[in-house]
């Protein structure tokens, strides 16, 4: 009963309109309610202390990394790169969104901030040289939700803190799916568009393609930095994300000279508005944790789960496809924090790795930013490209399935997660 209670209230808040960090708190508030143990005390006990992690200091930090990068002029250099290794290719600035897409990935872990600028800098130009615009718009959207799975990704670090698990693990674990998605992406890329007949970049010179690299050498030192300090134990995931904004902010202003001591107060603001937001959010959803394991709702969805508790593939396409179905409602990160405190006891017992489980469940919520019509990076794309989602939405499903299908290959081989993260752990 306590589970039906709680599922009630969750959407029926939700399809009233109530926002979710509300329908959290309220959920929770029900549930004390029917339990007897209502105390406003203790709601807002839970409250305060879930906001109140060490941990999540990395979420704001890499937010502001992400605004230094795309105004200090790191993401233009990126897409230059990408351009001067595939531009010239047949189909060249669809490769050439994919392969940025992927290193601007390992710089923010912001997916709306990479499709934003990905679309302001590539779009104009897939429209001069008579591309499809809707096929386009979709295949930025889909490469921008690469950025939640390859390291650094604000999303580990929130079902991290959600779930209990290692976050340099699964920013580790990260780095093979998140390419395998990428890939995926460039071969349904070339498939739709190997019978089109599009106007092909000239191959630049050696000497312009050296120089573009030298420009963007900067930028590419980031991801190194990140992933080979968590590997050696130089730093955690919080001072990862210091480093990365310090970083950024420093070749934005130093370097590239793009980022002038004027536009600081806008990224900050920026930065800040988007922290509170998640900071409420992982907050509302902390006392609904407290109060799923009060209320001993893990073991009442064991009992639902039945039937595929002996399976642990079995288990994780349920659970895959019940998270991409909530993610055509629900946003990526209170679908996070709502069903990881109620998942991992489950999937503890069905003798899942964690660490596993916490990339598998990212790649199935990050579908949902691009699935209508909530999908907060499909709206970004749309806006940025005054594009009608109905348009887009059909140019993208080449692209979508195609990331789908890597999700449900790791759930059917689990290796692939597991086997680089045990060398990466090493």
């Amino acid at each position: 009963m306590t589970l039906a209670i709680f599922l009630g209230c969750l959407i029926g808040f939700m399809l009233v309109g109530v926002p979710i960090a509300f329908t959290l708190l309220l959920s929770g508030t029900a549930l004390m309610w029917y339990m007897g143990i209502f105390d406003a005390q203790l709601i807002a006990q839970n409250l305060i202390n879930g906001a109140d992690n060490f941990v999540l200091l990395a979420a704001p930090f890499f937010m502001l990394a992400g605004e230094f990068m795309n105004a200090g002029g790191l993401s233009r250099r990126i897409v230059n790169m990408a351009m001067a290794l595939v531009g010239h290719i047949k189909g060249g600035l669809g490769y050439v969104a994919v392969v940025a897409a992927i290193i601007m990935a390992s710089l923010s872990g912001s997916a709306v901030a990479d499709t934003t600028a990905l679309a302001a800098l590539l779009l104009p130009m897939m429209r001069e040289a008579k591309y499809d615009e809707g096929r386009c718009a979709g295949l930025i959207a889909c490469g921008g939700i690469i950025a939640p799975i390859i390291p650094p990704s604000i999303p580990f670090v929130i079902f991290g803190v959600a779930a209990q698990v290692s976050i340099t693990k699964l920013f580790l674990a990260g780095i093979v799916p998140g390419v395998l998605m990428g890939m995926s992406i460039i071969f349904a890329w070339w498939w739709v568009s190997r019978h089109d007949k599009l106007k092909t970049q000239k191959r630049p010179p050696a000497a312009e393609i050296r120089k573009t690299f030298v420009e963007g050498i900067w930028a590419l030192f980031l991801p190194v930095i990140i992933i080979v300090g968590l590997k050696m134990g130089v730093f955690t995931p919080t001072e990862a994300a210091v480093v990365a904004a310090v970083y950024a902010l420093f070749v934005g202003m130093f370097v590239y000279r793009e980022l002038k001591f004027k536009d600081l107060y806008k990224l900050f603001l920026s930065a800040g508005k988007m922290t509170a937001v998640v900071m409420f959010l992982v907050g509302g959803a902390m006392v609904t944790a407290w109060l799923i394991t009060v209320a001993d709702l893990p073991g009442q969805l064991v009992e639902l789960l039945g039937p595929v508790l002996d399976s642990p593939k079995l288990f994780m396409f349920a659970i895959v496809i019940v998270t991409l179905i909530i993610g055509t409602s629900m946003d990526m990160t209170p679908t996070i924090l709502i069903l990881a405190p109620v998942l991992m006891p489950v999937v503890k017992q069905v003798g899942i790795n964690p660490v596993y489980f916490g990339v598998i469940f990212v790649m199935a919520n990050a579908i949902g930013l691009i699935t209508p019509p909530v999908g907060t990076s499909l709206t970004a794309v749309c806006g940025v490209g005054k594009i009608p989602v109905g348009k887009v939405v059909v140019g993208m499903w080449p692209f979508l399935l195609a990331e789908v299908s890597v999700i449900f290959l790791l759930v059917l081989f689990p290796d692939l997660v597991l086997v680089p993260l045990a060398f990466l752990s090493r």
